[in-house]
């Protein structure tokens, strides 16, 4: 069973999955799930972590710290 969780970021869906060193941010695919990122727990504010563990995807600091993932990510290139 998994543990992903999808959150809607500016109506696109994610999935995020908590890997045991970070949160992972990934794209479903064709059923699949492309891994855009990890980002370290200690890196996120304790709301967006304590979101997280209750699997309250509609939080508003899980979303912004989610948004700030996808947006390091485009600068990246990806």
């Amino acid at each position: 069973m998994s543990d992903d969780k999808t959150i809607e970021i500016d109506g696109e869906t994610f999935v995020l999955r908590h890997d045991g060193e970070g949160l992972q941010v990934g794209r479903r695919i064709d059923g699949d799930v492309t891994w855009l990122d990890t980002v370290a727990d200690s890196l996120l504010p304790e709301a967006a972590r304590a979101a997280l563990r209750s699997g309250d995807t509609s939080d508003e600091t899980l979303q912004t710290a989610v948004r700030g993932v996808l947006e390091a990510e485009v600068k990246r290139g990806g």
